[in-house]
């Protein structure tokens, strides 16, 4: 979502601080700021749109000074406009914020109280006025943010000035992620380490209610009681041509293209020929594993329909019971936690709010251990987890995820096939289900290979306003990601329902104006699914199928409306048939003219509530 960077440096920052905002286009935002200190003089431009925006306001009166923040805004309190856009000015103070200050209300009526005037209907605005009013009693700014945030209820990451102090920048942290750049003779802040590999790859992650202040020749990190603290340094192996476009027209378009080496990446390593290698999932993994008598899957979104995918595979490989919850709403119910239940966090980005805050509550449920699922190590979720297995997908840069979800599946199906293997999995049947996992980057570089007859299709669905989803099995959640992702990039309405449910409503829809997309495999519910679509044929639906080259599926004459797919066995099928329908969406969106990697009123890495 927001994004932020700051620098404190002997050379202008501005230049850096716009091309760090841009590195961060991918999460989404709505409007883009910055503000720098020249001497004891502060400049502030801001714009509602894109970076470039804001990037031509600055060049059209450019402004110099070797201290600044800068922001990109995703609105959630007040409508995207300039005078709610990041960075927020308050006497002296200067701030940036991601994040959601869940007390502002009452902090803004007792700021009020005191005289103090508001500009805008933004949360991060009370921080301003509360390091402003501590400014003024005299303290130095890390103190003044210090007191500041002791006093806000919520998540935030910041970034602070004092217009009154060139030189200094003071962060902190609470359930947002933030990120120090370590250089020579200058030093940055960013939500994420994208921002930064411009001018640093020497990083240090900040860990929860760290603050932070940066100076040109200094790094500095304490606790909330005013303790310094050690925190270790890194040096980032993220890749500037990683996050190009390269030869692609879009991010997602190159994204799903990367799907085959993100997979192999994610199984190397982790498979050997007759199973899942030893403790892939920590040091104690294996021996935490054979416990295990139950399973709660948590995530959000795309990392949701994973879930629903393991979940199939884990009860039919190793029999054991799993729930699988959004955990927006797992975080808000009594759950009831069997004994020896294992809880799985999946995040894409592992700064998820929700996913993380439902990991956070799971210490005090009772649960056997915990197990993260994510792409990217430094993370939150990564850190907080007892059992991690990272997915390698490499930057995903579009905000409607691809390759995350193929890697995130890959990831599950390892663990489906370890649990399957320590309850007595049939060695026959694991040697089966480890070849088709070999054979999975092969068979999805074979899946890419129908683009042109995805591209064909989608002419079909410019002009549609809906569209249905259907699936059966292990498929059903795929098809649920499908029409997530037409929804997503296209703005198509489109809804996925389990085959089988159709004459208990969703028929009711089915008309020649409706496209019914159907997910086929050659499976043992293959028989089942086209007694299904007999029924949206006999209404007159428009249906399209997306079908096993072996499945004997009657298209009734309309082949042109069938698409073949090497699906590679029922096991890895669900992977494997998800890129056809990532195509759909793509090329549908494409020719509807929509922003692709950047959706209205969507961003990459949700991390507020």
């Amino acid at each position: 979502m927001c994004g932020i960077v700051a620098a404190v440096a002997q050379r202008d920052v501005a230049p850096i601080l716009i091309a760090g905002l841009k590195a961060l286009e991918y999460r989404g935002y709505d409007s883009a700021g910055l503000a720098v200190i020249e001497d004891q003089a502060l400049h502030r431009v801001r714009a509602t749109g894109k970076v470039r925006e804001l990037e031509t306001r600055y060049l059209d009166a450019p402004f110099a000074g070797g201290t600044g923040i800068a922001h990109t805004r995703w609105a959630t309190h007040g409508a995207p406009n300039e005078a709610n856009a990041h960075p927020h000015v308050a006497g002296r103070a200067v701030v940036v914020h991601n994040g959601i200050i869940e007390n502002h209300a009452d902090l803004r009526d007792a700021l009020k109280a005191t005289g103090r005037r508001f500009d805008s209907d933004t949360d991060t605005e009370v921080i301003a006025h509360l390091v402003d009013a501590a400014l003024q009693q005299g303290l130095p700014l890390r103190e003044a943010v210090r007191q500041s945030v002791a006093r806000l209820h919520g998540a935030y990451a910041i970034a602070v000035l004092d217009s009154a102090d060139p030189g200094v920048v003071v962060g902190a942290r609470r359930g947002s992620p933030l990120v120090v750049g370590v250089g020579i003779g200058e030093h940055f802040l960013a939500s994420d380490v994208q921002a930064l590999i411009q001018v640093t790859r020497q990083v240090i992650y900040l860990e929860e209610n760290d603050l932070v202040e940066i100076r040109r020749e200094s790094v500095q990190v304490f606790g909330l009681d005013g303790e310094p603290l050690e925190r270790a340094e890194h040096r980032s192996e993220l890749s500037s041509d990683a996050v190009e476009r390269g030869e692609y027209r879009h991010y997602m378009q190159k994204e799903i293209f990367e799907q085959p080496r993100a997979v192999a990446d994610t199984l190397e390593g982790r498979l050997g020929d007759d199973g899942v290698l030893p403790n892939i999932f920590g040091v104690d993994g294996d021996a935490l594993l054979a416990r295990v008598r139950g399973l709660h899957i948590v995530a959000c979104g795309t990392s949701y329909h994973a879930g629903l995918v393991a979940k199939y595979w884990i009860e039919a490989l190793a029999r054991l019971p799993v729930s699988v919850e959004v955990a927006s709403e797992y975080r808000y119910r009594n759950v009831v936690v069997p004994e020896d239940t294992l809880f799985v966090a999946i995040s894409q980005s592992g700064e998820t709010a929700d996913t993380l805050s439902a990991l956070c509550e799971s210490g005090q449920r009772g649960y056997l251990g915990t197990l993260g699922i994510c792409n990217v190590p430094e993370s939150s979720l990564v850190r907080e987890a007892h059992l991690k297995l990272m997915t390698r997908a490499g930057p995903e840069i579009g905000v409607a995820s691809t390759k995350a979800f193929t890697t995130q599946l890959t990831a599950l199906a390892l663990l489906a096939l370890e649990l399957g293997r320590q309850r007595g999995l049939d060695a026959g049947r694991q040697r089966d289900l480890v070849g088709q996992l070999q054979h999975l980057p092969r068979a999805l570089e074979s899946a890419l290979a129908c683009e042109p007859a995805i591209e064909a299709l989608a002419e079909r669905f410019v002009h549609r306003q809906h569209a249905l989803f259907l699936g059966r099995g292990a498929q059903f959640p795929v098809a649920l990601e499908g029409a997530l992702k037409l929804k997503e990039i296209s703005y198509i309405h489109a809804e996925a329902y389990p085959a089988g449910e159709l004459k208990h409503g969703p028929l009711a829809l089915v008309d020649e104006n409706m496209p019914v997309i159907a997910v086929a495999p050659n499976n043992t519910l293959l028989d089942k699914l086209s007694s299904n679509l007999q029924e949206v044929r006999a209404r007159g639906g428009e249906l399209y199928v997306l079908a096993d080259v072996d499945a004997a599926v009657d298209m009734h004459g309309e082949d042109d409306k069938r698409v073949d797919i090497h699906g590679g066995g029922s096991f890895i099928a669900p992977i494997v048939f998800t890129v056809p329908l990532q195509l759909l969406a793509y090329h549908v969106a494409v020719l509807r003219g929509t922003d692709v990697d950047q959706p209205r009123n969507l961003a990459k890495s949700v991390t507020v509530e």
